[in-house]
């Protein structure tokens, strides 16, 4: 189930990154996505006008910079997947791309979550974890439901 969400949440930070990448129906989900997602964070942590200007633009650098981790290591294993014969050591640049772009995540996190303790709260930022979360777990309900 932590794979699944894991997955999940990847994929649903790719999804809200690509929010301005043109004007078709994924480009309108992932806004939607996108603005709901710092909606309820605003929300949540009750961040005040101040915090949000100062807040808002790091979070979603660091969604870009995540974005960005899980795009180049999904871009190495689809060109494995299009080779005809891909060499053992393709397999294994691709593999390691893809188990160490969790730790590129976690890398990220704690440089942004140092840079967001100097403008939130300690519970607003126990609460932003639990306000992404609980996301997540909205998103996957509602895929369910469908």
């Amino acid at each position: 189930m932590k794979r699944l969400v894991s997955i999940f949440i990847s994929l649903l930070i790719v999804t809200t990154a690509m929010w301005g990448q043109g004007s078709n129906g994924r480009s309108k989900f992932a806004t939607d996505m996108y603005q709901a997602k710092h909606e309820m964070i605003i929300e949540e942590l009750g961040l005040t006008p101040s915090q949000q200007k100062q807040f808002m633009p790091l979070y979603e650098q660091m969604e870009r910079e995540v974005y960005q981790a899980n795009r180049n290591a999904r871009a190495l294993a689809s060109e494995v997947e299009k080779k005809k014969n891909p060499s053992d050591r393709d397999y294994e640049v691709a593999a390691s791309a893809l188990s160490n772009v969790r730790m590129q995540e976690g890398n990220i996190e704690a440089k942004y979550f140092e840079k967001f303790s100097k403008i939130l709260t300690k519970k607003q930022l126990f609460q932003l974890k639990v306000a992404e979360r609980k996301f997540t777990q909205q998103m996957l309900s509602k895929k369910r439901r469908k």
